[in-house]
């Protein structure tokens, strides 16, 4: 994996990191002293917390990757499917209203938000929210999210 433009952001840049995140998932997930570089992996913006691609750039913003779910487990934004959505999420599909038993209240449309499965709670991608979390709880019908990472797509295969 060959990451190009790859630089080291300033104390300051990782502050204002991590107190967005903080702000966006109320959780501390690095430390101002973590090494965290920026850089470009093919098409995508990445982040590395210690040489660990952890969050992508989507519109500006910063997002989880899988394995950063893994490693920080985010108890906010999250939608759960039922087991009968998983193979769909995996390739990519958005994610239907129908196909979701629980996710975080919180959740406001436009968010960024990751999606598990309902058994094992494993990450199967990240995605924006098209609705609130309230409505994915409760609306039988519609786009409840917005597919932007997953689980052997292109960014996924490159950083395993």
């Amino acid at each position: 994996m060959k990451i190009k433009n790859r630089h080291r952001l300033k104390e300051r840049e990782v502050k204002e990191l991590a107190l967005d995140l903080k702000t966006r998932f109320h959780s501390d997930f690095f430390d101002e002293k973590a090494a965290i570089d920026i850089g470009t992996l093919e098409e995508f913006t990445v982040l590395l917390i210690n040489d660990s691609i952890d969050f992508m750039i989507y519109n500006n913003k910063f997002v989880f990757t899988l394995q950063g779910i893994a490693k920080y487990q985010p108890k906010t934004n999250f939608v759960v499917v039922d087991m009968g959505a998983v193979g769909f999420v995996t390739k990519g599909a958005d994610v239907m209203a129908p196909g979701i038993t629980d996710a975080d209240e919180s959740i406001q449309k436009e968010d960024l938000v990751w999606i598990c499965d309902e058994k094992y709670h494993k990450s199967l991608a990240v995605g924006v929210a098209l609705m609130s979390g309230e409505e994915m709880k409760t609306k039988k019908q519609g786009k409840a999210v917005k597919t932007v990472h997953y689980v052997g797509d292109r960014l996924w295969t490159l950083s395993h």
